[in-house]
């Protein structure tokens, strides 16, 4: 009898167990993400909402740190163990982080409707020497911004479209007495000033590297670096660009006091919102400049994609998410800071309502993305260069020599 009630309880016990044990088990991935630019961390959590709400049985852990923070991040958890299993990279580092297996190949997970559906120049983001390390996510490059009202104020009809033009057009509006310094850039001692730099680069025809050794000493790069050069000791220029990032350059601009400004994409809406922007209804966006005989626009990619990290323990769950974060309906659904990768939401009337001006620029400067170096020794050739342009700005250098020694402090 006794024997019998024990059984009894036992089954009770183990039917209670199974009945109050969820029906799957529930997966927890890590997926880092920065604090800045293009998608705001409001959107990233919206979307991860929706990606959890749709898979239940998964849980996605946010966390978000400043850009300059990022690739440190990734490669420390790594080298620690893992903790991170989606990362988002920068177009500039798929070299370093496959050579040292940082991230999964994920050539074998990418079907033919994203092979076809997906910009080409999108691809370029996530690709190092034939192998695709994630998917595409953000999808930018830097614009030339301008103020309508002050233009108009100035009797300027039409915003430039060479960069001597725009020094001359900056020029007229210091004289009017509307602005003092009529341009503002983001040229910190960090990668947002090399974004600055290659724009100008590619505007000037020039390259990075020949044969895996520096170039940029000369022709284009040296040309790039003197204009550079040239606008801030003109007065043109905010002379607190040296020290802004591209958030400073957004505040100043929406503030009203800036006339042209270089950045990202996501500026354009934040600083047509009435609720932040003194120039909300004024903003005016078109591609970067060219320069007579040498270019009609100007632009960097500066992209960025979505990685599963060789750590990660959850790797099918972190492919889950990824599709979805960087699939069209999800992408077009949140356009407004940062464009899709699916050439058919260009078609989407809901995608480009509101800012129509922004995607014909980006029908120009997307086609015109200008690479930064493609190398796994990218971060010392870019700390080199970050050098180069501040000592340049600062007067402690000659651009010809600043440049001289980032290419032999580059590592290549």
């Amino acid at each position: 009898m006794l024997k019998s009630f024990q059984t009894a309880l036992l089954g009770a016990t183990l039917l209670g167990a199974a009945l109050a044990s969820p029906a799957h088990a529930e997966t927890k991935i890590n997926a880092l993400f920065m604090a800045q630019a293009a998608y705001s961390e409001a959107d990233v959590r919206a979307m991860t909402d929706a990606f959890t709400k749709a898979n239940p049985d998964v849980t996605v852990n946010l966390e978000f740190v400043p850009y300059e923070g990022l690739h440190d991040k990734t490669v420390l958890a790594q080298g620690s163990g893992g903790g991170y299993d989606v990362v988002l990279f920068d177009v500039i580092w798929p070299a370093e982080y496959a050579t040292n297996k940082v991230l999964l190949d994920v050539s074998d997970k990418i079907t033919g409707d994203m092979k076809t559906g997906v910009l080409p120049g999108a691809w370029t983001t996530v690709k190092y020497e034939g192998k695709r390390y994630g998917m595409p996510w953000i999808l930018d490059t830097k614009y030339l911004f301008y103020n309508k009202e002050i233009l108009e104020k100035a009797g300027i009809k039409n915003p430039p479209k060479t960069w001597a033009e725009l020094a001359e057009q900056a020029k007229t509006i210091k004289d009017k007495g509307l602005l003092a310094t009529p341009i503002a850039w983001s040229w910190s001692q960090a990668e947002a000033a090399i974004c600055d730099y290659t724009t100008l680069v590619s505007a000037y025809g020039g390259s990075f590297l020949k044969d895996g050794k520096p170039v940029f000493q000369t022709g284009g790069g040296l040309e790039a670096l003197n204009y550079m050069v040239d606008s801030y000791k003109s007065g043109l220029t905010n002379p607190n660009s040296k020290e802004f990032l591209e958030e400073d350059v957004r505040r100043v601009f929406q503030n009203g006091e800036a006339a042209f400004a270089l950045n990202w994409t996501y500026m354009y809406n934040m600083a047509n919102d009435p609720k932040d922007s003194k120039v909300a209804g004024k903003v005016g966006v078109v591609p970067a400049p060219g320069v007579d005989g040498k270019s009609t626009v100007s632009a960097v990619n500066g992209s960025m994609g979505l990685g599963i990290t060789s750590t990660s323990k959850h790797p099918d769950e972190a492919w889950k998410y990824i599709t979805f974060m960087t699939s069209q309906q999800t992408q077009n659904q949140y356009a407004k800071l940062s464009l899709p990768i699916w050439a058919s939401s260009y078609t989407d009337p809901a995608v480009s309502k509101g800012q129509e001006e922004l995607i014909a620029a980006a029908k120009q400067s997307l086609a015109a993305m200008y690479p930064r170096p493609t190398t796994p020794k990218y971060q010392e050739l870019s700390t080199a260069l970050q050098q180069a342009v501040q000592e340049s700005l600062l007067g402690q250098n000659k651009p010809e020599d600043a440049l001289k020694t980032a290419a032999e402090n580059s590592g290549l």
